[in-house]
């Protein structure tokens, strides 16, 4: 008969500690948070000045990207990527960027530009009132 001992603390605090990063990574990109930073409601991005002419801005806390083609001609797309609904990372050189799995989309329209997301950022209305941006329906 083998007889087992029992775990260190320190081992059983290591896979608790483990178990819990995995978690964390589970929730972050779960997919159940597509299209959730598609606003049912107006929502205030504060200055139309924030994004520059022919570039693009993350709202991280909003989970929207607002783009400017042209002076006064703005996009606004989801900033939570179509492949496993993670909250895209940054916006550089008219790209934006997806930490999870390297997707990337044009900032000008949202359509894909390397996989593995497969669709395109679905597109959010957006207007300018007072000079401050509004993203989502009018209400």
């Amino acid at each position: 008969m083998t007889s087992q001992q029992p775990a260190s603390r320190r081992t059983v605090l290591r896979g608790a500690a483990l178990a819990g990063v995995a978690g964390l990574g589970a929730v972050a990109c779960d997919g159940k948070g597509k299209g959730s930073a598609v606003p049912t409601a107006p929502v205030d991005l504060g200055s139309s000045g924030e994004v520059p002419v022919g570039g693009a801005r993350l709202f991280r806390e909003q989970k929207l990207v607002v783009s400017q083609a042209a002076k006064g001609e703005y996009r606004a797309f989801s900033a939570v990527c179509t492949h496993a609904g993670c909250v895209v990372d940054k916006v550089e050189n008219g790209q934006i960027s997806c930490p999870c799995h390297g997707s990337r989309f044009d900032a000008a329209t949202g359509k894909v530009l390397q996989g593995p997301a497969g669709e395109p950022l679905p597109s959010v209305p957006v207007r300018v009132t007072g000079g401050k941006l509004i993203a989502g329906p009018e209400s």
